[in-house]
């Protein structure tokens, strides 16, 4: 309670809050607080930007633009194409980041 208190009155003081805004570790933090979310957003973009590139979706795009098939052997034959797609694009994404990391 009196904890509470007394951080509620510190929080509430505008020289002090002005003070720590203005030391390093504080201008520091906030740095590093800012490029985390700079990349996280860049790396979103990077990830949604090359899942719409992807085969595999273009793949399923192209399976449910048609008739949806009503043979149970015509729906394996569709699901096992996406899947060998999909298999084959994690693949080549495995062997990219091999590469870059050399």
């Amino acid at each position: 309670m009196v904890l509470s208190r007394l951080l509620f009155s510190l929080l509430n003081n505008q020289q002090l809050i002005e003070k720590l805004a203005e030391s390093r570790p504080i201008r520091r933090a906030a740095q590093i607080t800012a490029f985390a979310i700079t990349k996280a957003q860049i790396t979103g973009r990077d990830a949604a930007a090359k899942m719409l590139k992807s085969e595999t979706l273009q793949q399923i795009r192209q399976e449910t633009a048609g008739r949806i098939p009503r043979d149970p052997g015509e729906l394996g034959r569709r699901a096992r194409r996406v899947r060998e797609t999909f298999v084959n694009e994690v693949k080549e994404g495995l062997r990219d980041a091999k590469n870059k990391n050399k």
